[in-house]
């Protein structure tokens, strides 16, 4: 789903003005109302480029880096997970000048002169501005199936050693599931702050580990490559198919099939786990072996079931509408 954004309310005052209060402000925010004018540049941008071949989607990516600076990437095909192979991409920096976001590069040019319109003039050739867009995930807001356990519902914490109902009937990090698994299906739902003065593993830093052996990384990793260390990844062991990573301040999903590792009577492992994981609604691992645990967690792979584990790296990273069906 995608929400096309208008210029309402506060969206109406000056970008120059944004950027001085700015100055004012911290440099972690977890609500929107406080993030301030590179928050409202940044973000996912779509409009249309006419080759021989016809008309394709182009999707464009803002990511802020702080004091009104900007990486500006366009990707020919469309966004992430719609449409963009991966491969056909052009990258330049940008920077407000004057209330306007100046993109200057040597693959293309551009500007964004006003909020939700990013143009390209030199470079490449587009239909028309790009349009800033607000992209949803179709497993936003899933229901538990019946049967399922509801690890949280917004209501209580009371499934979680040392949890916590935080914000607005969000779930705080650093804890782990009361109840332990093997063999289940996972739903969890994630936010990440906005930090643009941070960089690479400072940025929105959390994971989701599954039996508290193998962590599905959880980071604001909005336009980088998709690394096994990024939002998606299995931490050092696989990098996710496509990076799904929406911008920061918007809530993601995480659906995951999980396998447990099975053993011989001696303790030997006989066959590796295996997981399934979607991202946002699109598939980023598919009937994945996990060779090890992660490392530095709890490295020793054996046959007990083990909890869900909300990892806290120290940054404010919340969840919601967590819940899973055990398989057999």
């Amino acid at each position: 789903m995608i929400t096309r954004i208008t210029l309402i309310g506060l969206l109406t005052l000056s970008l120059s003005c944004l950027a001085a209060d700015d100055k004012k402000r911290k440099d972690v925010y977890t609500d929107p109302k406080d993030a301030g004018a590179d928050f409202l540049i940044q973000g996912e941008y779509e409009g249309e480029m006419t080759l021989n071949r016809g008309k394709v989607k182009i999707g464009g990516q803002v990511i802020a880096e702080g004091d009104a600076k900007f990486h500006v990437r366009i990707l020919t095909g469309g966004l992430p997970g719609d449409g963009w192979d991966g491969r056909g991409v052009r990258e330049a920096e940008a920077q407000t000048e004057n209330g306007t976001v100046i993109i200057a590069g040597k693959q293309f040019r551009g500007s964004i002169p006003d909020f939700g319109k990013l143009m390209v003039k030199d470079g490449m050739k587009l239909d028309s501005t790009l349009t800033r867009v607000e992209r949803k995930s179709k497993t936003l807001g899933e229901k538990p199936p019946p049967g399922a356990v509801v690890l949280f519902d917004g209501t209580t914490a009371d499934q979680w050693e040392g949890g916590k109902i935080v914000g607005d009937h969000q779930l705080n990090n650093g804890i782990v599931s009361k109840k332990k698994f093997k063999d289940f299906k996972l739903h969890v739902e994630f936010i990440l702050p906005f930090m643009p003065k941070a960089r690479e593993q400072g940025r929105a830093n959390s994971g989701v580990y599954l039996q508290d052996r193998y962590e599905v990384q959880v980071l604001d990793s909005f336009g980088l490559k998709g690394e096994d260390n990024e939002c998606g990844g299995i931490y050092k062991q696989a990098a996710p198919l496509v990076n799904m990573c929406y911008p920061p301040l918007q809530w993601q999903t995480y659906d995951v099939d999980f396998k447990a590792a099975r053993f011989d009577k001696d303790g030997k492992k006989t066959e590796d786990a295996v997981v399934t994981i979607f991202h946002n609604g699109v598939k980023i691992h598919d009937n994945l072996k996990l060779k090890r645990a992660t490392l530095g967690r709890n490295d020793k792979e054996d046959a007990t079931p083990g909890p869900i584990h909300l990892q806290n790296h120290g940054d404010p990273v919340f969840f919601r509408n967590i819940w899973v069906v055990e398989t057999k």
